[in-house]
């Protein structure tokens, strides 16, 4: 399986990067939640397709910048937030 950067492909370490690098859930997610990365894998999709469209005006760029995300593995963006977000809390 080819990977990039540790990610599955560049897609997913891109949005990573660009839009969720320092993003943290607790802020649009309620904390008392448990979090799962399928559900939370759901949210950030619907998030970077939200902030495209909100940002862009309709055309060939948007229909682009949306198609890139199909490659994007959420579930994987996800469950690394997920494990960050309980390592700050086993070391508080």
């Amino acid at each position: 399986m080819n990977t990039y950067n540790g990610w599955t492909n560049y897609a997913t370490w891109r949005v990573n990067l660009e839009i969720f690098d320092g993003f943290d859930p607790r802020d649009y997610w309620n904390v008392s939640e448990r979090w799962e990365s399928y559900d939370l894998g759901d949210f950030l999709k619907a998030y970077a397709e939200e902030l495209i469209e909100s940002s862009s005006s309709k055309g060939f760029a948007r229909d682009y910048a949306l198609a890139f995300l199909s490659d994007v593995d959420w579930r994987q963006i996800a469950s690394r937030m997920l494990d960050n977000f309980e390592e700050d809390q086993e070391a508080a």
